[in-house]
């Protein structure tokens, strides 16, 4: 009889090498019920340690920590990443710049002469716009939510429904392609539609604590997105797995 501690390990290791559970086949395999699965996976997911779905559970996203504790994650990755972001900004363009560590690399990444209006929820993005004196910054306001720094609420779904952007850089902090777009907060979800909704591309760029990984509140499926742009050297079986949601999914050079 495998203990309580040993078939937690075990749905975790099982999580991290095929990035699902389903409740009843691990019940048959184990030889137990469905509801002491479904306990320890309400047990596993209060500590954080993976995201109960309908019939099981997919692994939880790391990148659920805090602004300074996301910033330490993947620094590399992010870079690259916002090497890549920038890339897709092009002169005259107006564009959505969600919050996140990674839209702020973005930033580092814009060349200081480029034109353009930058919309924006992000205090923190703002700011660091303000050396680039060609570029207008426009900045949603609503109710500062401390976790993400982003503003959030009805004020920032409403003024969304203003825009008409070419292009959203979009964050998350999950991509699953069965899950698909998801964030950790339901109104920092609900802002990341609206804004979805009034862009003519959507991107998101996503460093590899997100890939495989899901949140509590859903975004987009995967297939609404104009690319997905993952890190260099993120393994081809991933890479395959998240095409299977119905995206392209381009790498960030190095």
């Amino acid at each position: 009889m495998m203990l309580t501690t040993q078939r937690k390990q075990l749905i975790l290791d099982r999580l991290r090498s095929t990035g699902q559970i389903v409740a009843k086949a691990l019940s048959e395999e184990l030889g137990i019920s469905e509801d002491t699965v479904r306990r320890d996976l309400r047990e596993l997911a209060a500590e954080g340690l993976l995201q109960r779905v309908h019939g099981g559970a997919l692994p939880a996203s790391a990148a659920t920590g805090n602004l300074q504790v996301r910033e330490q994650l993947a620094p590399e990755e992010k870079r690259a990443l916002g090497r890549a972001g920038a890339a897709l900004v092009q002169p005259g363009q107006v564009v959505i710049l969600d919050g996140g560590t990674t839209s702020l690399q973005v930033v580092r990444h814009l060349p200081l002469q480029l034109r353009a209006t930058v919309v924006t929820h992000s205090p923190a993005v703002a700011v660091a716009l303000a050396a680039h004196a060609e570029i207008e910054v426009l900045v949603l306001g609503g109710r500062l939510f401390r976790h993400s720094m982003v503003n959030v609420g009805a004020s920032v779904v409403e003024a969304a429904a203003l825009l008409r952007a070419d292009l959203y850089l979009m964050g998350v902090t999950g991509v699953h392609a069965e899950a698909g777009l998801t964030t950790g907060d339901f109104e920092e979800a609900a802002v990341k539609r609206a804004l979805h909704q009034r862009a003519a591309e959507t991107v998101v760029l996503a460093s590899s604590d997100k890939l495989g990984a899901a949140s509590a509140f859903a975004v987009a499926p995967l297939r609404e997105l104009a690319a997905l742009v993952v890190p260099p050297g993120t393994p081809p079986a991933m890479r395959n797995q998240l095409r299977a949601g119905g995206v392209r999914v381009d790498v960030a050079a190095a």
